[in-house]
C-alpha cells in the first residue's frame, strides 16, 4: 500500500482545518491541521509535509510572512511548496512573480474547493504520482539489468 503524500494545513479557525481535512483527505491525501500560531519551522521538520497551505490572515499578516522568508531562508525547507490562502489579494498578487519563483502559490480567500485542488495538484500532483513514477523507474531499471 502506498503512503499518500502530506500536506500540513495551518490555520486559524478550527472549523476550516476540518474542512480544508475533509477536502484533501476525500482526495486521497494525508492531512496533518495546525494553528497558525504553531508557525515553527520545528513543528514542520517534525511533520516532514510535501506540501504546506497557509492562512495568511490579515490580522497576523507579518507573522505569516515571516514564516515564509524563515521557510525559504532554511536549506533543508527550502523547496517544500507552500501555497498561501490570503484575502489581501492586491499585496499577494503584486508579489505573486516573485513568490512563484520561490515555489509558492496564492489561492485568493474566498475560493471554491476546485481552486485549492487545482493549486494543490499543480504543486504536488496527485496524492501518490510521485511513488507511482518511482514505481514505474524501479520496474524499467529492474527489465534494463534483466536483459
Amino acid at each position: 500500500m502506498k503512503k499518500p503524500k502530506l500536506i500540513m494545513v495551518i490555520n486559524d479557525t478550527q472549523e476550516i482545518l476540518q474542512l480544508f481535512e475533509e477536502i484533501l483527505s476525500t482526495e486521497g491525501y494525508a492531512v496533518s491541521l495546525h494553528s497558525y500560531t504553531t508557525r515553527e519551522l520545528e513543528l514542520v521538520r517534525k511533520v516532514k509535509p510535501d506540501l504546506i497551505i497557509s492562512d495568511h490572515p490579515p490580522t497576523a499578516e507579518k507573522q505569516a510572512w515571516q514564516f515564509l522568508q524563515k521557510m525559504k531562508m532554511s536549506s533543508d525547507l527550502a523547496n517544500i511548496p507552500l501555497i498561501l490562502c490570503t484575502t489581501s489579494v492586491k499585496t499577494a498578487m503584486e508579489m505573486e512573480g516573485h513568490l512563484a519563483s520561490k515555489g509558492v502559490l496564492i489561492v485568493p480567500k474566498p475560493f471554491e474547493i476546485d481552486e485549492l485542488l487545482e493549486a494543490v495538484n499543480h504543486q504536488i500532483g496527485g496524492p501518490h504520482e510521485f511513488e507511482e513514477v518511482a514505481d514505474e523507474e524501479l520496474a524499467e531499471n529492474s527489465e534494463s539489468q534483466t536483459k
